[in-house]
């Protein structure tokens, strides 16, 4: 699939880091793109950047997602790209042993289950809902009717200590993409997902120096963290390769994460 003035795009969590980069790289190129994300200042800012449309959406909430969708449509008729970037993370051991009292606790159900539900079970709302209204397109070359990419983590692979709930949520991602694919193999629908490393994204920007030289200087080569535009180039790669399929691919430096 050819990225142009006929390429019609939703980014989830667009607004920044990963999403951002996409949604510039896919106007660039003459598409209509619309984000999807929570932060409605960071995500009009970028929408009128880009020429593009801001639908304020949380990935978690059906009546939101469908809401957000039918906006979309309304400003740039149905879409044949979704790029999915929404996601969180919340760090804490499976069970632990406090070093300033010597309690005894466990990583909080209810945090595990909303990681769960942004990463996991947001990507496949808002992928099912995608692909439902792809398949109302006519096919173009090679029968296609639509691409689509995930986002899941090297934590999916190589999750360290305090990932539980991160890596059981892009794990879950990895391992529903050949299924989502062959689901819809017979309808000309694509998907894909990229397997990020150590990006330099405003969760990292907060974290300390001496911290992001270490980890920087983990990275097998380059010896940086990746940039939002190398994923969006990946991204953009997936989308325009017809012939990708189905793939994981790895995009980190040639990383394998330690456990700490």
């Amino acid at each position: 699939m050819k990225i142009g003035p006929s390429t019609v795009a939703v980014v989830t969590g667009g607004a920044s880091g990963l999403g951002a980069a996409t949604a510039r790289a896919l106007a660039a190129r003459g598409a209509k793109v619309t984000l999807f994300d929570l932060n409605a200042t960071l995500g009009s800012s970028l929408a009128a950047e880009i020429d593009g449309h801001f639908a304020q959406v949380d990935v978690t909430n059906e009546a939101s997602v469908d809401a957000g969708f039918a906006a979309a449509r309304a400003a740039h008729g149905q879409e044949n790209v979704l790029v999915c970037c929404a996601g969180i993370g919340f760090p804490a051991k499976t069970a632990a042993r406090s070093r300033k009292d010597g309690t005894i606790g466990h990583f909080p159900l209810d945090a595990f289950n909303s990681v769960i539900q942004v990463n996991l079970v947001g990507t496949f709302r808002c992928v099912a809902k995608a692909a439902a209204g792809m398949l109302t397109l006519e096919p173009g070359a090679d029968g296609e009717r639509g691409a689509i990419v995930m986002t899941a983590s090297v934590a999916a692979e190589d999750g360290q200590v305090g990932q539980a709930a991160y890596s059981a949520s892009k794990g879950g991602i990895v391992g529903m993409t050949l299924p989502i694919a062959r689901d819809l193999m017979g309808d000309g629908v694509r998907i894909n997902t990229i397997l990020p490393g150590i990006f330099d994204t405003p969760l990292m920007n907060a974290a300390p120096d001496a911290v992001k030289e270490t980890l920087a200087a983990s990275v097998p080569f380059p010896k940086r963290f990746g940039m939002p535009a190398e994923y969006a180039a990946a991204a953009i790669g997936l989308i325009e390769n017809s012939y990708f399929n189905g793939e994981d691919v790895r995009l980190d430096g040639g990383i394998r994460m330690a456990s700490r």
